[in-house]
């Protein structure tokens, strides 16, 4: 069942056929994950990721995940829209938790998940009940150049790049007065016509990279896979970083890796839930 109603306060809400969701997040950065066939022919995609991704009125979450899977070969495919309905090329924590669902449902120790942003490998290195630590092949980062940006009249250096998205890292002071104000300007500045990912970075040790992220479509997150990778990147060229770090954001900590076969991030993905969507959502 799908269609338009009028709402009693003058808004429309879009009626969705009832579909069941995977609630997964990795280090706090949450996602809604539902299987491709289960999408009813002509559905508002984007309606339905501001609808379910609504922390008070829907199930709550960073983005919605579309995604196809064949476990017994570990396998899959998905397609992220942000919580406002956007679209991104990947999440690398959103990856981790589609890999989750298929391990859990396939028992595979290696998976190969397409996006849109190519072809990733994870391998399966622990798991703890719902909880899966994988080390994922994010691929080469590109397009990597230091830069001046104006910003609200103010000149800021900043290191962009794309990790299959694009990316904008600021590194030096990482507080939360700046990522409200710097990182959110920096997100829908017309530098980046598509939006960017940015992060707030700081070298703490060569070992150890701090940030804060601003995620284009969502806002502030408790973590990013591919926004640590690139501050890790940043780190790693323009701050004296190794180039094995740890990446510490308020989620947790993930892992680093920047070598001649490209970036590989670890960390773990859990699965919370399972939840029948009943089919309302106001937009």
């Amino acid at each position: 069942m799908s269609g338009i109603v009028d709402l009693p306060n003058g808004r429309s809400s879009h009626l969705f056929s009832r579909m069941n969701f995977i609630k997964a997040h990795a280090f706090g950065n949450d996602f809604l994950l539902l299987d491709e066939s289960a999408v009813p022919a002509g559905c508002d995609q984007p309606a339905l990721a501001r609808a379910v991704c609504d922390r008070h009125r829907g199930l709550g979450a960073d983005g919605l995940m579309f995604f196809t899977s064949q476990p017994a070969q570990g396998r899959g495919s998905m397609r992220l829209l942000n919580a406002d309905g956007s679209a991104s090329e990947i999440s690398g924590n959103g990856l981790r938790c589609v890999a989750a669902w298929i391990a859990h449902a396939g028992g595979r120790s290696h998976i190969e998940i397409e996006t849109d942003a190519g072809l990733k490998r994870l391998s399966l290195l622990e798991r703890d009940g719902p909880r899966f630590t994988f080390r994922a092949a994010m691929g080469e980062p590109t397009a990597i150049a230091l830069e001046t940006i104006q910003v609200q009249g103010t000149p800021v250096e900043a290191v962009t790049l794309r990790v299959g998205n694009p990316q904008c890292v600021v590194l030096g002071e990482v507080s939360v007065g700046r990522l409200h104000s710097l990182a959110a300007a920096l997100a829908v500045h017309p530098r980046f016509p598509a939006g960017t990912n940015v992060e707030l970075a700081t070298v703490e040790r060569p070992d150890l990279v701090r940030i804060l992220i601003w995620e284009r479509g969502v806002g502030p997150t408790e973590a990013s896979g591919t926004g640590a990778c690139a501050a890790a990147v940043a780190a790693m060229q323009y701050g004296g970083a190794a180039r094995d770090v740890q990446v510490a954001s308020p989620g947790g900590t993930q892992r680093v890796e920047w070598g001649s076969d490209g970036l590989f991030l670890t960390g773990w993905a859990e699965l919370i839930a399972t939840a029948e969507w009943l089919g309302t959502g106001a937009r």
